[in-house]
């Protein structure tokens, strides 16, 4: 992941734009892809837990393959409502995500040979975490436009 690049992109997502997709306003997005990141950095422990084959399977099309995220796929215990806002603004929200981008590359130079759990497809290594951010990324700015 290029933080340089994300950052560039998050400059053009304004608070008003709608999304084509989905229903995350451009602020929940932004939270959301910041929980993901703390998630993968260690910052919010996933209990561990066996994949299913199911999981297993999912692991290997998204990570091993060309595949796109779905655009309607559902988080884990999606409530089936938007969670409620942590930051103030989105600039706030712009600059948490960007700080822990910075976290994750910081936690794997520390740790290279970590694994962290995802909620759903189980331990993943930081080049598993990479490819996994960077299409959950693009998933997202697709949503908005902005990549």
């Amino acid at each position: 992941m290029n933080s340089q690049s994300i950052k560039t992109q998050l400059e053009n997502l304004k608070a008003d734009q709608k999304p084509d997709f989905g229903k995350m306003t451009p602020q929940h997005m932004v939270e959301h892809l910041t929980l993901t990141v703390k998630i993968s950095s260690d910052r919010i422990k996933i209990p561990f837990f066996e994949p299913s084959n199911k999981q297993l399977e999912m692991k290997r099309m998204l990570l091993g393959t060309e595949m796109d995220f779905p655009k309607e796929i559902k988080f884990p215990n999606d409530p089936g409502e938007l969670l409620p806002l942590r930051f103030t603004d989105l600039d706030t929200a712009k600059t948490k995500l960007l700080q822990s981008l910075e976290e994750f590359e910081k936690f794997f130079i520390q740790n290279p040979k970590a694994k962290t759990m995802h909620p759903v497809l189980g331990e993943l290594n930081k080049e598993e975490w990479d490819r996994f951010h960077q299409k959950h990324f693009t998933h997202h700015f697709s949503q908005f436009g902005i990549w």
